[in-house]
């Protein structure tokens, strides 16, 4: 089933990527270079449809492993993708969107998956083993934040060919195991088949790039990868495993964290892009931006590595 899976999503966004590229050139929806950026020629930007096609097609052909959370997952994705899309047709106009509509459609997309029943309840006491449930309120809020913030930090980590796709794929990898090792069969088939779309979108964004996803592409990517670890690594969670998802995204996490207090102290407003995340520090210390990406790649394995360490130690 896994393997099914997977193949469907990788080989769906392999045949539509070269149209939506076509598409993407016809219509004039490029990224074109800048300043900030590193590419010297357009780039079309419409990567994120393959990647929700991709994804979706298979979610429902599997939906009976998914069950109650389908129609959420779905609603909150449209939402992603289209708030998204509309943002990624102003940049390519050279114009910015407001920051509010975007950050709004993004938190109503979270209200939807914590409604849905995909919610951090609490976490097992170690020492008792009784299970504290925490009051709803905080229930909704740390629900809420985690979503929207692996939403809002993936996105802020697509600056180089590949980056993105490539942390996104090793995630989605780590989550996958600790999905099989918990046997919850709902988080490893969403792993899965995003671990399927975003392999097949790397195909085509791996330096140089062919095709974009965009910022509708990046944050559907964080979307998702919140969901996934929200409804496995965090359900019935220890103080230990809590540690998990926060390892496995350690990386954007801490990194835009990073960036966040840093442009707020500054005085920039925190989502105007500018070159401070990772992959920019390290060019600007005189590597290039294939070995930039090496390094952040290693750096994420490393930490995946360690989430499982935690995994295993956890269990017994």
């Amino acid at each position: 089933m896994y393997f099914l899976a997977f193949t469907i999503s990788l080989v769906i966004v392999l045949i539509t990527i070269p149209p939506i590229r076509k598409l993407a050139f016809k219509i004039d929806f490029v990224d074109k270079p800048s300043k900030r950026k590193i590419h010297k020629i357009p780039v079309p930007q419409l990567a994120s449809i393959s990647i929700f096609l991709g994804f979706f097609i298979t979610f429902w052909i599997f939906n009976d492993q998914i069950r109650d959370h389908s129609i959420p997952i779905f609603m909150g994705s449209l939402l992603i993708i289209g708030i998204g899309l509309v943002d990624d047709w102003f940049k390519t106009k050279g114009k910015e969107f407001p920051a509010w509509p975007k950050a709004a459609v993004q938190l109503l997309a979270a209200v939807l998956i914590y409604y849905s029943g995909i919610v951090f309840t609490g976490f097992a006491n170690p020492i008792s083993g009784e299970y504290i449930i925490l009051p709803a309120f905080l229930q909704f809020a740390l629900t809420v934040l985690w979503i929207f913030g692996v939403t809002t930090v993936i996105n802020f980590m697509d600056g180089l060919d590949g980056l993105t796709g490539g942390i996104t794929t090793i995630s989605a990898i780590t989550l996958f195991i600790v999905a099989l090792f918990k046997g919850q069969q709902e988080s490893a088939i969403l792993s899965i088949i995003l671990l399927g779309t975003t392999l097949g979108y790397l195909k085509y964004n791996k330096p140089p790039a062919k095709i974009y996803m965009g910022d509708a592409g990046a944050t559907f990517l964080g979307y998702m990868l919140a969901i996934i670890s929200l409804n496995g690594a965090f359900k019935q969670a220890t103080l230990l495993s809590i540690l998990i998802p926060i390892l496995v995204l350690s990386v954007p996490i801490f990194d835009n964290l990073y960036v966040i207090i840093k442009r707020f102290l500054q005085g920039k407003p925190i989502y105007i892009a500018d070159r401070s995340q990772i992959h920019y520090r390290l060019i600007s210390k005189g590597l290039n931006p294939k070995q930039s990406t090496a390094f952040i790649f290693l750096l994420s394995t490393c930490f995946s590595l360690l989430a499982i360490i935690v995994l295993l130690i956890d269990s017994f």
